[in-house]
């Protein structure tokens, strides 16, 4: 177990001449990612109108979750063995690839294609700039880094339903799918210098000083072989031991994941006792499935390493089952315009973007167990003034501003997460660790929404009146978000300490 990340002070910043253009490149992909995520939401009603795929619909969307989880474990695999250059490279690439298909797609099958496509370049992506922040930045930047890409989200978050709609309605829907592939080209370039460095560069602390050579590989062309170089080429192997498991297990398991979180999400559609077993079908293998993808003790919630693997799962778990309910609560209870009802996700998101750089400006002042604990609690409040809100039919202002306090535990806990992720990960099996955490971020959501919308139906069909029944039925998945985050505090005390 290597030694929790050095958080003493840094002379240089996350955008001096050292770091300036892969943080540039970095948080442009992780923008893209997001405005990407955002703007196909608001278009892809036009896209299964217009292509007559509306059986297809949810399939689109759980489509690039399952196949992410693929991308994420092959990335891990891919870093820990030979670096994260070739890994980025590529997974940038299918993420291109991706919005091309869906982009010129004559047919809904091609869009769901392209989709799929876009996931493994997705999780790809992100394992891989997990990777890059951990050999690239000293300990004292990555709350930093981490901070910057959660407030990447903001801006999308902000103006990227609108632009979509915008988009959709002048040059056309096929344009919100290209318009992002034009953005992922420049952003790759600007991460080439670090990944010429990266090159066959030892993991660890070595790697990281040796960023310095990032300006002047920019400035003098090295990356072809040269004096940094250390004779090995992407195919060289990485200073290290391999990561637990056997690769093709581990790929062969995390498929059997991705199955199971399709058969999770299509759950729901079923009717009868059809819903509880695939859903249940499908609960059981994704645990199963899980345990050889994650450190040992993952789902013990083991001391370490461990917990800070499953805090997370159990976090977004509870936070996003919230988040997909909430404005449904208002325009079903409460009779708000679905833009008005966005509005909360809107302000959550500001309050996420805010607190997530708050955490980085206040570095080694805010130890990253704490900051996580602190976020938790805040989500858990949160959540409880939600549920009382939608319990009692409370004024809407009162669970949109109960949601803002979200967004604020959210931006404290989700970047010293990955914080301690990368800071008690030996360098060998900083792509495993990475690649558990992101499958943790995508596990944990799809099985709470499935059973939050299994809960939901249920409560539904139980017999009360119509009031009453959909009153309890909002304030039932609240409450599985509430048990869930309670959960992740809970389990948050087992983490290791800075």
């Amino acid at each position: 177990m290597t030694s929790p990340p050095d958080l003493a002070p840094v002379t240089d910043g996350l955008f001096s001449s050292r770091f300036r253009l892969v943080t540039l490149g970095a948080i442009v992909l992780v923008f893209v990612a997001a405005f990407e995520n955002l703007a196909v939401t608001t278009v892809m009603p036009v896209i299964a109108a217009e292509l007559d795929g509306a059986e297809l619909y949810a399939v689109a969307f759980a489509a690039p979750l399952a196949a992410s989880v693929l991308g994420m474990v092959a990335a891990g695999i891919w870093c820990d063995r030979t670096g994260p250059r070739t890994p980025l490279v590529l997974a940038v690439g299918l993420f291109f690839a991706g919005l091309v298909v869906a982009g010129t797609a004559p047919v809904m099958e091609l869009v769901v294609l392209g989709r799929l496509v876009q996931g493994l370049g997705s999780g790809g992506t992100t394992v891989a700039l997990y990777v890059i922040v951990a050999r690239v930045y000293p300990g004292a930047l990555q709350p930093k880094v981490f901070g910057a890409f959660s407030a990447a989200w903001v801006l999308p978050a902000l103006v990227g339903p609108f632009l979509a709609g915008v988009i959709g309605d002048t040059v056309g829907w096929r344009w919100v799918f290209l318009g992002v592939a034009a953005l992922v080209v420049p952003a790759a370039l600007m991460v080439a210098p670090a990944m010429r460095v990266l090159r066959g560069v030892p993991a660890g602390a070595d790697a990281r000083a040796d960023a310095d050579a990032v300006a002047e590989t920019d400035a003098r062309g090295y990356g072809d072989g040269g004096p940094r170089d250390g004779g090995l080429r992407d195919g060289g192997q990485a200073v290290g031991s391999e990561a637990p498991g056997r690769p093709v297990a581990r790929i062969l398991w995390a498929a059997g994941l991705a199955l199971a979180v399709l058969v999770l999400s299509a759950s729901t559609e079923l009717e009868g006792a059809f819903v509880f077993v695939a859903a249940t079908l499908g609960f059981v293998v994704a645990l199963v499935a899980l345990r050889p993808l994650t450190p040992p003790g993952t789902l013990r919630a083991g001391r370490g390493l461990p917990s800070v693997i499953l805090a997370k799962l159990a976090l977004a778990g509870g936070y996003f089952v919230a988040e997909i309910y909430l404005p449904y609560l208002f325009t079903a209870e409460h009779g708000l315009s679905p833009a008005a009802a966005g509005l909360s996700l809107t302000v959550s998101g500001v309050f996420w973007g805010g607190a997530s750089l708050l955490q980085g400006r206040l570095g080694s002042r805010l130890s990253s167990r704490s900051s996580v604990r602190i976020g938790v609690a805040a989500v858990l409040l949160a959540l409880a003034v939600v549920l009382v809100a939608a319990a009692f039919e409370l004024p809407v202002w009162v669970a949109i501003a109960g949601w803002a306090i979200s967004g604020t535990g959210m931006g404290l806990a989700y970047p010293r997460l990955s914080v301690l992720v990368l800071g008690h990960s030996e360098p060998e099996r900083q792509g495993f660790n990475s690649a558990a955490l992101n499958i943790a971020d995508a596990a944990g959501p799809a099985m709470s929404i499935a059973l939050g919308g299994i809960l939901f139906q249920s409560v539904a069909g139980a017999g009360v009146s119509a009031g009453a029944s959909s009153a309890i039925s909002f304030a039932a998945v609240f409450a599985l978000g509430l048990v869930l985050t309670a959960c992740s505090w809970a389990i948050s005390a087992r983490m290791p300490r800075d």
